[in-house]
């Protein structure tokens, strides 16, 4: 199973995806610590990706897509995988989808978790009142910028995969419990 989690910072995509790999065996692929890997172990992707890094540039779809595919041919991803990270752009997206269709398969679930965005806000607040303390990356200026960020950049995917019949959406305002519920319904 090839799944891909989507909502606004906050809504729950890492509690989910935790849940679905204890639960369900699949393996989380953090595009960021593919990366810091494939750096680490000196493989060919690593040092091109390395390269690439210390000029201060961003890494190609097509180096990403190539991590990504070496990955999932880990036997710990013969159960599935949950993409997190990626894609993250209409152009990520379709050269994801390339490199699936070279090797016979494809993304089986696209899941959105919506979230009401003023929400997301009185939860920092919340956490931030209870704990006495917050994270740094954890306050109101942050998750505006980490909102017009997903917004611009990542919202732009849920009608390119709902014109090919993958996505669908939970209400993200349940429970974590409700959630989880919501998406083991989709993904079978």
């Amino acid at each position: 199973m090839i799944l891909i989690l989507f909502g606004a910072p906050g809504a729950g995509k890492g509690t989910q995806a935790t849940r679905l790999v204890e639960e369900r065996g699949l393996v989380q692929l953090s595009t960021g610590d593919m990366l810091r890997a494939a750096i680490a172990a000196g493989s060919e992707l690593g040092l091109r990706a390395k390269e690439i890094m210390d000029r201060g540039d961003l890494v190609s779809d097509d180096i990403m897509v190539g991590m990504i595919a070496e990955r999932m041919d880990a036997p710990d991803c013969a159960n599935g995988v949950i993409l997190d990270g990626f894609p993250r752009t209409v152009a990520q997206a379709e050269a994801l989808d390339e490199m699936l269709d070279a090797r016979g398969t494809g993304i089986d679930h696209v899941v959105e978790i919506k979230v009401d965005e003023a929400a997301l806000f009185a939860r920092i607040e919340n956490r931030a009142a209870e704990s006495g303390d917050a994270r740094s990356d954890d306050n109101a200026d942050t998750l505006r910028k980490r909102l017009a960020v997903y917004h611009e950049n990542t919202a732009p995917l849920l009608p390119y995969y709902e014109a090919r019949g993958l996505l669908s959406s939970v209400d993200g305002m349940t429970s974590i419990e409700d959630v989880a519920s919501s998406v083991a319904k989709i993904v079978g």
